[in-house]
């Protein structure tokens, strides 16, 4: 089956590192698979069997309007247009489907954020008017499926896949690390300016425990910076800069804590869990509830309320056994990521829309 995938550019984000994953999974099957961006930069590399088309010229300086005729232009010959396409992003979901609707393209769209984010004009516009004319729409919640499928969007619930595989240890022996991952330049809607203030007393209390970030970004580095000065933990916190070692910096570390005041559905507490992290999250909307069973594979907090995150948290600090337990549960609770499972769903969805 030919596939092409379409997104703005390969930046480290979320959405990004979901389609490399799927990309190079249906590479792996014997499909034939075409990446295609609009911008650069390019820091995920898909497999070397995999096509890449770059739609990046052009002098017109809106994005949108660039985009839609690059893309276009690129389908005007036949024998490149694909027997689905799958496109990521709320604006390339748009450029998508003006395409796809014109040369009768079987589209995919996907959501990566819950439909209460906050978005521009042409975000709302195609929430609200462009997804009901996509030939799938796949979401990460059923909080979204509900929305969407109650205006007649064909929506379907799909996860995101785990990025690693589940890491089984024979004794745990880890750093008295709390970790958290993100672009620091999202420190606001990470909650990372929150969490410096509330885990400070905590690391005062626990001088052999650290804070780890990990995460590129200069201006939400410097701000969390003088953050950790004011409250005097500024030898308390590791600064790691952006890494492509994640996993093995999972691995070694103790707790995972996530202070998102939003989210889609966290790839990164699913990648926590895999490699035996001790995960703690505000319960906020939407994601982690899907993920977290609290006090089972791990904990659950009434969405920002930063008294209680520093009861919890504290609470495993000193309780080892309880944070082996919720690592052991967790690892064994990520079937319905696995992304051969997901691949199947995938294929269920394709051959509907070709088959009918």
């Amino acid at each position: 089956m030919k596939i092409d995938f379409v997104i703005n550019s390969l930046v480290p984000g979320g959405a990004e590192k979901v389609l490399i994953l799927l990309a190079n999974y249906f590479d792996e099957k014997g499909h034939e698979v075409t990446i295609i961006t609009f911008n650069e930069p390019e820091i995920f590399k898909p497999n070397k069997t995999i096509k890449r088309v770059r739609l990046h010229h052009g002098k017109i300086k809106n994005h949108m309007i660039r985009s839609y005729l690059n893309l276009i232009g690129h389908y005007s010959k036949k024998s490149r247009r694909p027997d689905i396409l799958m496109s990521y992003m709320i604006h390339t979901n748009l450029i998508a489907t003006l395409v796809s609707r014109f040369y009768k393209i079987k589209l995919i769209a996907a959501e990566h954020t819950n439909h209460l984010s906050a978005t521009d004009f042409i975000g709302r516009f195609t929430r609200k008017y462009a997804y009901k004319y996509v030939n799938a729409l796949t979401v990460l919640t059923k909080f979204d499926r509900d929305f969407y499928e109650s205006f007649g969007v064909k929506a379907f619930l799909m996860p995101n896949p785990s990025t690693f595989s589940i890491f089984y240890e024979e004794k745990r022996n880890r750093e008295k690390v709390i970790l958290a991952v993100s672009v620091l330049d999202k420190y606001h809607i990470k909650g990372f300016d929150n969490l410096i203030e509330l885990i400070a007393p905590i690391l005062k209390k626990h001088k052999d425990w650290k804070l780890k970030l990990v995460g590129g970004g200069t201006k939400g580095t410097n701000y969390i910076k003088e953050l950790c000065l004011k409250n005097g933990i500024e030898n308390s916190v590791i600064f790691v800069g952006y890494s492509d070692n994640v996993a093995e910096i999972m691995q070694k570390s103790e707790i995972y804590i996530m202070t998102s005041r939003r989210e889609g559905l966290p790839m990164v507490l699913i990648e926590a869990m895999s490699q035996g992290m001790t995960c703690i999250s505000y319960n906020c909307t939407t994601g982690p509830s899907e993920i977290i069973n609290h006090d089972h594979n791990g904990i659950l907090v009434e969405d920002q309320n930063h008294e209680l995150m520093a009861v919890e948290l504290e609470k495993l600090i000193v309780d080892e056994e309880k944070r082996e337990l919720l690592a052991q549960n967790a690892t064994k609770s990520l079937d319905r990521f696995e992304i051969e499972k997901i691949y199947k769903d995938y294929m269920i969805i394709f051959d509907k829309l070709i088959h009918g």
